[in-house]
């Protein structure tokens, strides 16, 4: 698996968690999240590492999304 690096258009809440809304790709595609179905800690390859993985359910498909050191990417199948 890979990653492929996004843009995100983030709300933040009002006790400072941060709900995505949507998706960027590189090729200038929007991706509207329609939900957020869970959020989890995510192992990082950094020792120091605070990542996130949303389940997210964009355009009637589930897939991960994931915040890292404010950068957010999903992972491809290769």
């Amino acid at each position: 698996m890979g990653k492929v690096i996004v843009d995100v258009l983030v709300q933040y809440t009002d006790k400072g968690g941060k709900v995505p809304i949507e998706i960027q790709w590189g090729n200038g595609q929007v991706s509207s999240i329609d939900r957020v179905i869970d959020v989890r800690r995510n192992a990082t390859l950094k020792a120091d590492g605070k990542g996130l993985r949303y389940t997210c359910r964009v355009e009637g498909k589930q897939m991960y999304l994931y915040s890292e050191d404010d950068r957010w990417y999903v992972e491809t199948i290769q």
